[in-house]
C-alpha cells in the first residue's frame, strides 16, 4: 500500500475534461560518457538541460514548491543521464536510510518517469534516495496498476551535501522498449521530487491537473535520442543453490532422529530481447524457493484460502501484462516447475503475453460459495496461459485470456473476452466474460474434507463466470457499480478465485474534500452496499458501508468505518462449503477505526482495529469479537531497522471464550551497504481455544514459532549472493514446550551476463 501511495491516491481524484498542456523538454546529445559517483563534476554536465521542479503537486494542488530543485538531463545514443541537485534548507532533516531495493518510500527521494511509446498507456519509473538506494517499477494506466515487480539494471549514485542532496542517474537505453524505427524519439517524461516532512510533498516538473485521472496523460514531451536503437539484449543468468534440511516428528512420547535431506541444483535463466518491442525468457531447473519469508497472516475463523504475494523473479518479470478485470493469473499456484518459459510484447495498438510451466505437483483450490478447500494431487501438471490486448483507438481496449492447467487425470481450461471503453476522461465500462472446463480425479474426494468432497464431479463440467463495471470519477467525488457472476461450476485454477455459485452486485462512491490548513489536507467519505445470491437466488450475504478518512500533519491518516452485514454461516447439518435454503443468516454489526503516523525522521506507528458482532463460522454463531493489529517500523540508524507487527483476534460466544489468536511478524535488519543487509525474521503464533464452547475436537493450545537469518549481497537485481537458516518449533496439547522439527541451511549465487 505504501508503494506510490500519492500516486493511488490521484487515481481516485475525480476528473473534468480539460488536460494541461506541459512544455517540450529537448534533451541534448552529448558525445563524453560518466562516471555515475553521485559527484556531478564533469564538464559534460553543462551541456544538459536544466530543468526546474516547480510545482508541488501533492497534497497542494500546482502551487510553487517548497523546496528548490533542478534536474539536468542529457544522452549520449546509449544512456540516458539524469542529474538532480536538490536543495533543502535544513539538510539534517533530511530522511534517508540505507535499505535493499525498492523499500525507500518513506525516504526523501528524487525520480524519473519515462513513456517511451507516448501513449499515455504504460510509463517505466525510476527513484534514487540520497544515497543512491534505487527503486523502481512499471506503471499501467490501462489497468490502473504499479508493480515494483520490475528490475531494471541501472545506475545510480548519490551524495548529502552542506545544502541538500544530489543524485547522478544512468539509463542504458537497451533496457527500455520504444519503437526504434523512429529518425528521432518523442517520449512523455516527468521528473519528481518526495519530499517527506509534516506532510509528503510531491514536487513535479509539470503540473497534475486534479480534473483529469490520468497522470501519465499530462508527463511533458521529451524529444531526443536520435537514432537511437533498442538493440537485441541477450542475459544469461546461472544460478547454483546448496542447502541441507532437517526434520523430525515431535510427539509426547519422544521425537524421531533427524531426518536429513542435502541438494546441490544448477539452474539457468535467459532473457532476450527478441525485438525492441518483444522480451523472451526461460528458465531451467529453476530454484523457485523463496528466499524471504511471507508475511505473517491470522487464518482463525476464516473460510476462504489466504493470498500470499508472489516474490519469485520469473514470476514477477511483465507480471502486469497478465492482469485481467477478474483474478485468473496467481502464479502461486505453480510450486516446484522443472522448466518455465516466457513471452510478452507489445507492438503498435497491440500487446501479448505467453508463459508455461510444468509442476512436480498439482494444488488447486476448491471453492464454494462460503468457503474453500485446498486440493493436492501426487503428479506432475503443465500450466500455460496466453493474454492478449488489442487498443482499437485511445477509448476502446479488447483482451482474450486463457489459463491452462493439467495432470494426468485433472484438467482446468479457462478461457474469455474482456472489454474497457473510456467514454471520457471521468467515465469508464469494463466487461469480461469467461467459460470453463475442469475435470476432477475419482480419488479426489478422498482427499478433502466432507464438505469439499460433495462439490467433487464424477465427469467433465463447464460453467460461466461474468464481469460487468462502470466506474465515474471526477475531482472530488466517484462513484461505481460492479457485478461480478461465478457459476457454481466455474473453476479458474491458474487464478486466487476460492468463491464461487455466487453474484455479487456493488454500489459505492467517494467524496473528498481538500485544505491548506497546517492540521489537515484532505478529508473523504466512502461508502458502499452490495448483494450476494447463490445460482438458486439463495441471500449469501448483504452489506452496507461507511468510512470516514482523514489525512493531516505529521503524515498522519485516521479513518473510522460502521459495517451492516447480513450473512449465511453453515448449513444446519454442518456442511460449511456450500450455503442453500437450509442455511441461516446472522446479522453482524461492526465498528471499526485506525490510524497511522510519522511523528519523527524513521518512525512510523500504526494501529486498527475492529470490534463488535462477529459470526463464529465453526460454530455457527453471533459472538463478541475484537481484532487489534498495531505496527513499528523504527529505523534507529541509517544501517539499522526494526519493523514490528501483531495481530490480537479473539471471540466471545454464549459468555465465554471461543478463541483467543496472537501474532507477532518482528523483522530486524541491519543495511551495510546500498549493496549488502543482513535480516532475522521472527514469527510467532499463539492460538488458544476453549474445548467446552467448541463443537467437535479442537487444540486448546498451538503454539509455532518460525526464525530466518539472511545475508543478501546483491550487484544488481540479477548477480547476487544469499546465505540463509530457518527453523521451526511447536507445541500443542501434546507438546507441551515448543520444540523444533525442522531447520535449513541454504547458499545461492547468480551472475548476469548481459551480452
Amino acid at each position: 500500500m505504501r508503494l506510490f501511495g500519492l500516486k493511488t491516491l490521484g487515481l481516485l481524484l475525480c476528473a473534468g475534461s480539460l488536460q494541461l498542456q506541459a512544455a517540450e523538454i529537448a534533451i541534448p546529445r552529448v558525445n563524453s560518457a560518466v562516471v555515475v559517483d553521485g559527484e556531478l563534476n564533469e564538464a559534460v554536465w553543462q551541456q544538459a538541460r536544466a530543468v526546474e521542479l516547480k510545482y508541488n503537486t501533492w497534497p497542494a494542488e500546482n502551487t510553487p514548491a517548497p523546496v528548490s530543485t533542478t534536474a539536468y538531463v542529457m544522452e549520449d545514443g546509449e544512456f540516458f543521464y539524469v542529474s538532480f541537485v536538490a536543495q533543502d534548507p535544513d539538510p539534517s532533516k533530511i530522511r534517508a536510510f540505507y535499505r535493499d531495493r525498492d523499500k525507500i518510500w518513506d525516504d526523501d527521494n528524487v525520480g524519473i518517469k519515462i513513456d517511451t511509446y507516448n501513449d499515455s498507456k504504460l510509463a517505466y519509473q525510476f527513484f534514487i534516495n540520497p544515497f543512491g538506494v534505487q527503486a523502481d517499477a512499471i506503471e499501467n494506466e490501462i489497468i490502473k496498476m504499479e508493480s515494483d515487480a520490475w528490475d531494471g539494471i541501472w545506475q545510480s549514485a548519490g551524495k548529502i551535501t552542506q545544502s541538500g542532496y544530489q543524485v547522478e542517474v544512468a539509463i542504458p537505453l537497451r533496457m527500455l522498449n520504444f519503437n526504434d524505427r523512429l529518425a528521432q524519439q518523442q517520449w512523455k517524461l516527468e521528473l519528481l521530487r518526495f519530499y517527506p516532512r509534516d506532510v509528503r510533498n510531491r514536487i513535479s516538473s509539470n503540473k497534475i491537473e486534479r480534473n483529469n485521472p490520468c497522470w501519465i496523460c499530462q508527463m511533458s514531451d521529451a524529444t531526443g535520442f536520435a537514432g537511437a536503437k533498442q538493440g537485441h539484449h541477450f542475459t544469461l543468468v546461472p544460478a547454483l543453490v546448496m542447502g541441507s534440511s532437517q526434520q523430525r516428528e515431535v510427539t509426547a512420547a519422544g521425537n524421531t532422529d533427524w531426518q536429513s535431506d542435502t541438494n546441490v541444483e544448477p539452474s539457468l535463466d535467459v532473457k532476450w530481447g527478441i525485438t525492441p518491442d518483444i522480451s523472451f525468457n526461460a528458465t531451467l531447473n529453476p530454484d523457485f524457493s523463496q528466499v524471504e519469508a511471507d508475511e505473517a497472516q491470522v487464518s482463525v475463523n476464516d473460510t476462504f484460502a489466504l493470498f500470499f504475494a508472489e516474490k519469485r523473479a520469473f514470476f514477477l518479470d511483465n507480471a502486469d501484462y497478465f492482469s485481467s478485470p477478474m483474478d485468473l493469473v496467481y502464479t502461486r499456484n505453480v510450486s516446484s516447475p522443472d522448466a518455465g518459459v516466457k513471452l510478452t510484447g507489445r507492438h503498435d495498438q497491440q500487446s501479448f503475453a505467453f508463459f508455461a510451466a510444468n509442476d512436480k505437483s498439482t494444488t488447486f483450490i476448491v471453492p464454494g460459495n462460503i468457503s474453500s478447500d485446498i486440493a493436492s494431487l501426487d503428479e506432475k501438471s503443465e500450466n500455460a496461459v496466453l493474454r492478449y490486448r488489442f487498443d482499437l483507438n485511445p477509448k476502446l481496449s479488447l483482451g482474450w485470456i486463457s489459463t491452462l492447467r493439467q495432470s494426468e487425470d485433472y484438467h482446468n481450461f479457462v478461457h474469455g473476452l474482456d472489454v474497457k471503453y473510456q467514454f471520457s476522461a471521468q467515465d469508464k465500462v469494463i466487461a469480461q466474460l469467461l467459460r470453463s472446463n475442469s475435470e476432477y480425479p475419482s480419488e479426489l474426494a478422498a482427499l478433502l474434507s466432507d464438505e469439499a468432497a460433495l462439490r467433487v464431479k464424477d465427469q467433465a463440467f463447464s460453467d460461466m463466470a461474468k464481469y460487468l463495471a462502470y466506474e465515474h470519477e471526477n475531482r472530488n467525488w466517484s462513484w461505481y457499480s460492479r457485478y461480478q457472476g461465478l457459476d457454481a461450476d466455474f473453476r479458474a485454477d491458474m487464478g486466487y478465485m476460492p468463491q464461487t455459485d455466487s453474484h455479487k452486485m456493488v454500489h459505492g462512491g467517494t467524496y473528498q474534500w481538500f485544505s491548506d490548513s497546517p492540521w489537515w489536507n484532505r478529508f473523504q467519505i466512502w461508502g458502499d452496499w452490495d448483494i450476494t445470491h447463490n445460482d438458486d437466488g439463495d441471500l449469501l450475504e448483504k452489506e452496507t458501508e461507511i468510512e470516514f478518512q482523514l489525512w493531516g500533519a505529521q503524515q498522519a491518516y485516521g479513518f473510522i468505518g460502521l459495517t451492516g452485514r447480513d450473512r449465511v454461516g453453515s448449513r444446519l447439518d454442518g456442511s460449511t462449503l456450500k450455503v442453500d435454503a437450509n442455511s441461516e443468516l446472522f446479522a453482524e454489526r461492526l465498528f471499526s477505526a485506525g490510524a497511522e503516523v510519522q511523528p519523527w525522521s524513521g518512525v512510523f506507528l500504526a494501529l486498527e482495529a475492529e470490534t463488535g458482532d462477529k459470526l463464529d463460522f465453526r460454530n455457527n454463531r453471533l459472538g463478541d469479537g475484537l481484532e487489534l493489529a498495531p505496527e513499528l517500523r523504527w529505523n534507529v540508524d541509517a544501517h539499522m531497522q526494526v519493523q514490528a507487527r501483531h495481530t490480537y483476534r479473539t471471540l466471545d460466544a454464549m459468555g465465554a471464550e471461543v478463541f483467543t489468536a496472537n501474532l507477532t511478524d518482528l523483522r530486524l535488519s541491519y543495511q551495510f551497504s546500498v549493496r549488502s543487509f543482513v535480516r532475522l525474521a521472527l514469527i510467532y503464533s499463539d492460538i488458544s481455544r476453549n474445548p467446552a464452547n467448541n463443537t467437535g475436537l479442537v487444540q486448546a493450545r498451538e503454539k509455532t514459532l518460525g526464525s530466518q537469518l539472511l545475508y543478501s549481497y546483491k550487484l544488481n537485481p540479477q548477480t547476487l549472493f544469499f546465505a540463509g537458516y530457518s527453523d521451526n518449533a511447536f507445541s500443542d496439547d501434546e507438546v507441551e514446550s515448543l520444540t523444533r522439527d525442522q531447520r535449513s541451511v541454504f547458499l545461492k549465487f547468480s551472475y548476469a551476463w548481459m551480452l
